[in-house]
């Protein structure tokens, strides 16, 4: 019988190879049933705009499924809908994302269409306006949820709007009102490339033969590159309390946290184990167990660490009456400054190592989560025997570990605390 390290993606069975272009394939196969998932992406996001053009790159990668050169609206929608597949296209910071997915025999008609529609968009006017519009709504709702405001907030204070980490992806009602099309056809023609593109694919497929299909797909993509933007590092911000007043809301969410680390960093894997105690283990660990549970001030309250390629974030987020504000905080920071302050127990490490190494098999349990993982794997240039590796570093951290990473980064009197909602007096 197999051991579980052993059946994971590993050298052996992922097939790897880089077009001339710079594009990079990844193929699984797996024929135990007839579904095929690619996950992949292109090195342009949020980080290629300028801070006045908030949220063209999440534009354009919305603009890409409403007409192409050889599909217009109606026609990709009938390709895409008629065999049950489905097509997708979003931005982040540094990539912009795609993701197919479909029952094998349709699956290089996807990617063909999936060529199409990256490399020649024709951002018809008429779905410009009607993008535009939606865009325009979900901004004006993201700015009447407390909980989007605080996370807003919470990152500009950070980071500043003119940097990709402090401003939204999608955008402000400024700069997306302000788009023209123009801005979008400059925006794909300079950043749209193959090289350092990633597309990874797991199903029931022949790896060589989608190798050939992509290399006629894309293969005779510009090979032009632009250098990558730099992005300044931004360490500049100590203790700060913000607060958004939202009057009306019966409830009050509030974010509390600072700089974390990159995806590179050293410290990541300690950051993530601490993480892991500090607020998701079982009931999002220590803050939900202490928050939450004991203390009754959230509705919810959980910690994050968000690990970029330059910067990251580690924080607390909660939900809570706003007569509790105060002592939500309060209770938060005492969590913060306890785990940098005092060693874990070998219980809390090893039950959240535990789950951390766990976990890893059951979201390789389908075609999704196998392209998702070896995306990740290779965007970040982990190695394809990165799985069988990972254990070992999880349980390579010590409690020592967990406790320096606490104290280096998540230091109660350098954190920014934002809240929004209404004022306690009027919440009480």
């Amino acid at each position: 019988m197999k051991s579980i390290a052993n059946s994971l993606p590993n050298p052996e069975t992922v097939f790897r190879t880089t077009l001339p272009n710079g594009l990079t394939i990844l193929v699984r196969e797996d024929h135990t049933s007839p579904v095929t998932v690619l996950q992949g992406s292109l090195r342009v996001g949020a980080a290629h705009e300028t801070p006045e053009q908030a949220g063209l790159a999440a534009f354009v990668a919305g603009m890409l499924t409403r007409g192409s050169t050889h599909y217009d609206y109606s026609a990709f929608n009938a390709a895409v809908e008629n065999v049950g597949a489905s097509l997708t296209v979003s931005a982040d910071i540094h990539n912009t994302d795609v993701g197919v997915t479909s029952l094998s025999e349709d699956f290089e008609q996807m990617l063909r269409l999936l060529a199409d529609i990256v490399r020649h968009p024709t951002f018809p006017d008429e779905h410009i306006e009607r993008l535009r519009r939606m865009k325009l709504v979900h901004i004006q709702e993201r700015e009447q949820d407390t909980a989007s405001v605080a996370a807003r907030r919470f990152n500009e204070s950070l980071f500043g709007r003119r940097h990709p980490y402090g401003r939204p992806t999608e955008g402000y009602l400024e700069s997306v009102a302000a788009f023209q099309r123009q801005d979008l056809v400059d925006f794909h023609a300079r950043w749209y490339a193959p090289q350092g593109a990633v597309l990874a694919i797991a199903g029931d497929v022949d790896a060589r033969r989608i190798v050939d299909v992509l290399a006629d797909a894309f293969g005779d993509w510009r090979t032009d590159a632009l250098p990558q933007p730099t992005i300044e590092p931004t360490r500049v911000v100590d203790f700060q309390r913000i607060h958004a007043p939202m009057p009306g809301k019966v409830q009050s969410d509030l974010v509390i946290g600072s700089y974390g680390v990159r995806r590179s960093d050293p410290d990541f894997y300690a950051v993530r184990v601490a993480n892991c105690i500090l607020g998701q283990f079982g009931m999002m660990g220590r803050l939900g167990e202490r928050v939450r549970e004991e203390q009754g001030l959230a509705y919810y309250c959980y910690s994050a660490s968000v690990a970029e390629q330059e910067d990251g974030l580690w924080f607390a987020a909660a939900g809570v009456n706003p007569v509790d504000v105060d002592a939500a905080v309060e209770s938060i920071l005492a969590e913060f400054d306890r785990l940098g302050a005092e060693p874990v127990n070998a219980e809390e490490l090893a039950d959240s190592q535990a789950y951390l190494t766990g976990v890893v098999p059951l979201t390789l349990e389908t075609n999704e989560g196998v392209a998702s993982t070896l995306l990740s794997m290779e965007w970040y240039g982990l190695g394809l025997d990165y799985l069988q590796r990972y254990p070992a570093l999880i349980y390579g951290v010590t409690v020592e570990d967990v406790q320096r990473a606490a104290a280096r980064h998540l230091t109660p009197n350098r954190c920014v605390i934002s809240t929004a909602g209404p004022d306690a007096i009027e919440g009480g």
